[in-house]
């Protein structure tokens, strides 16, 4: 299916969350966005990977009013060039985006389907 992977249950310090990759045909960003329930170790943000795969690099936008790049591990370069359209993207979704960290690990599955088939895209 081109869209969305299923959402994946995770145990993270005997805590869980969802979380799901996003693909470009679903947000309008250039690569995948990575999305998740509150995490135990910082705020609401999501992540972009340029490709999916362990150990890439990718960068942190802020789910916030203003959203923001926090950390990078991609090129200067690769940064500048996708870090507008994720945050466009996050500036776009950030209500859905926040009630997903907030309150995605209670919802049924028919819930989060639909969650992962709202966003709007960007472009």
């Amino acid at each position: 299916m081109l869209g969305v992977m299923d959402a994946t249950t995770i145990a993270l310090d005997e805590e869980l969350f969802e979380m799901a990759n996003l693909e470009p045909e679903k947000t309008g960003v250039g690569g995948f966005v990575y999305i998740s329930t509150a995490f135990p170790r910082h705020g609401p943000r999501v992540k972009f990977f340029k490709k999916l795969g362990k150990d890439q690099p990718s960068f942190s936008v802020s789910i916030a009013e203003q959203p923001e790049v926090l950390v990078s591990s991609l090129s200067q370069s690769d940064t500048d060039r996708y870090a507008p359209e994720v945050i466009e993207f996050v500036h776009r979704n950030r209500e859905r985006l926040l009630d997903f960290w907030s309150n995605g690990t209670d919802w049924p599955s028919d819930q989060v389907h639909a969650f992962l088939n709202s966003f709007v895209r960007i472009g």
